[in-house]
């Protein structure tokens, strides 16, 4: 056992015998070349996507801490990954090994009291917990689900859809509210409980959207419940998608976004969710000698973006096995769909739809009762997504309830058993949209809306249009991008955009060309 002393300096003596390389693995591991400014929360978070933190010793002196993870594999896991990929936190490199020592015992010296009350908190969020012993100023005890969100150093646009990627990495979020007061861009962030709330707040505090600027301060809101009257860029109640949009002038478009992005020197405007495996978000992950980020430039990565698929992948598989248990994202990839069209839906139009969001590997009606169905993602993540863009949508005439399944997995139907085509495994479908890693479909995921755009039409054709049920179509516009014709089709209704996508989704037009049709984030 090792006890840590009252001072920074007694710590740091105590642990000088770490800077050496030890190979052999242990629990603890040894963190160096920290920013002056870390703060415990961030270095919680270097350990929280492969198992659970169960201490944690800052040596904000000397730059290190140690974190001590619950199991000698999960730490392995920890070190193995980071050693092909340099965490960067706010433009440092930051460098790990195992500890000569094999757990931590901290005592309750002054300058463990924040350490203690950060891994008291994330534990909470990873248990469940409500039952805290509260330390003054650690921000405990039962808060409001509603987080005011202010953003400084805005030198680069922040969209509502930019704040409801980032917040979602940690739970469904219900509303967003944006504003601007005192010349500051705010917003304000409902979760369903406080408890999610808290475990955002915990980590994304006084992060950067982008790196170097675009700073997140958030507090808790004395409110309790938001008022959104109207969906569109300033506020938006995913809860209620019937809202109107009301009269709110259209935000930047996504060419401007992507322009303004890509002038900023080492930003990268990709979404939150580019990886969709759950990684860490609270910092910049390098590009490391050798692995190679696909479709991503060489310089640092948004500061809360996460890394690439070809990263995760990397990771996954130098880890084998990745335990997500801080993550509500990285939790159950299994949803429970409710309130279904029975005379209506297949599995087939349930695959296509929350294939937007994530590659859907099976799906099954239920036989006893056929307005449920389990729709089966290849991670959590994916689910959390699909859950938080389709949960009140409207499909054939019902409203969907989207919710997590206690199921872990979707059972096929054991051999010679016939289910009457209600269970379909899609694990090998060519559809899947998120399949290569770092492919474009990850910055283009938007909420239903009731613009369609649809891409892979060959440059000889003109009838696309007649695809389409006249009646239904509003506005069809053709453009040509890099020898690639695409369109934007305006229906009459979010409703109709969803069955129109299900529908047309891989239509064959000929010359080995089929339509791929997603959502917009533009209006025609």
């Amino acid at each position: 056992y090792l006890s840590n002393a009252s001072s920074n300096g007694n710590d740091s003596k105590k642990f000088k015998g770490d800077i050496r390389s030890p190979g052999i693995p242990s629990r603890v591991i040894h963190v160096r070349k920290l920013p002056n400014d870390i703060n415990e929360a961030e270095v919680i978070s270097l350990g929280l996507p492969f198992g659970k933190v169960t201490n944690l010793l800052m040596l904000k002196g000397k730059n290190q801490a140690f974190l001590e993870m619950n199991t000698e594999e999960s730490a392995q896991t920890m070190v193995s990954y980071y050693s092909s990929v340099t965490p960067v936190i706010r433009n440092h490199p930051i460098y790990m090994q195992y500890s000569n020592h094999k757990e931590l015992k901290t005592d309750n010296s002054p300058n463990q009291v924040r350490a203690q009350a950060a891994l008291q908190a994330v534990n909470a969020v990873q248990t469940g917990s409500m039952s805290l012993n509260t330390v003054d100023g650690a921000g405990m005890g039962s808060q409001s689900p509603v987080l005011r969100v202010i953003v400084e150093n805005l030198f680069y646009p922040v969209t509502l859809d930019v704040l409801h990627q980032i917040f979602s990495k940690f739970g469904t979020v219900l509303k967003i509210i944006t504003f601007t007061k005192n010349n500051q861009f705010q917003a304000l962030v409902q979760y369903s409980d406080g408890m999610t709330a808290q475990h955002a707040k915990l980590s994304l505090d006084g992060q950067n959207i982008y790196n170097a600027c675009c700073t997140l301060r958030i507090s808790f809101s004395k409110l309790t419940s938001l008022n959104v009257k109207y969906n569109n860029d300033k506020s938006r109640d995913y809860t209620r998608p019937d809202l109107p949009t009301g009269d709110s002038q259209p935000s930047l478009n996504a060419q401007t976004m992507a322009a303004a992005a890509l002038t900023a020197p080492g930003i990268i405007s990709a979404s939150p969710y580019a990886g969709a495996h759950g990684f860490p978000p609270t910092f910049a992950i390098q590009q490391a000698a050798g692995l190679s980020l696909q479709g991503m430039p060489a310089g640092a990565f948004a500061s809360l973006g996460v890394p690439g698929a070809a990263a995760a992948a990397a990771a996954a598989a130098a880890a084998g096995r990745l335990s997500l248990s801080g993550y509500t994202a990285g939790g159950n990839s299994v949803m429970l769909v409710s309130n279904l069209n029975p005379e209506s839906v297949t599995p087939q139009c349930l695959f296509i739809l929350f294939g937007v969001y994530g590659d859907v590997m099976r799906v099954k009606i239920l036989f006893n009762k056929k307005e449920n169905a389990l729709v089966q993602m290849s991670d959590g993540t994916q689910a959390q997504l699909a859950m938080s863009h389709l949960n009140g949508q409207k499909l054939y005439g019902k409203a969907l309830r989207v919710t997590l399944s206690k199921h872990t997995t979707v059972q096929l139907p054991r051999e010679g058993h016939e289910d009457q085509g209600l269970t379909k495994d899609y694990s090998n479908s060519p559809l899947h949209r998120f399949k290569k890693p770092g492919s474009k479909n990850y910055s283009n995921i938007f909420p239903p809306s009731s613009t369609l755009h649809l891409s892979n039409i060959p440059l000889s054709s003109t009838d696309v249009v007649m695809v389409f049920p006249g009646s239904l179509t509003i506005l069809f516009i053709f453009f040509v991008r890099k020898d690639r014709k695409m369109a934007l089709i305006q229906l009459g209704s979010v409703e109709e955009a969803i069955e129109s996508l299900i529908k047309f989704h891989n239509h064959d037009l000929g010359e080995n060309h089929h339509l791929r049709v997603s959502f917009s984030k533009s209006t025609i």
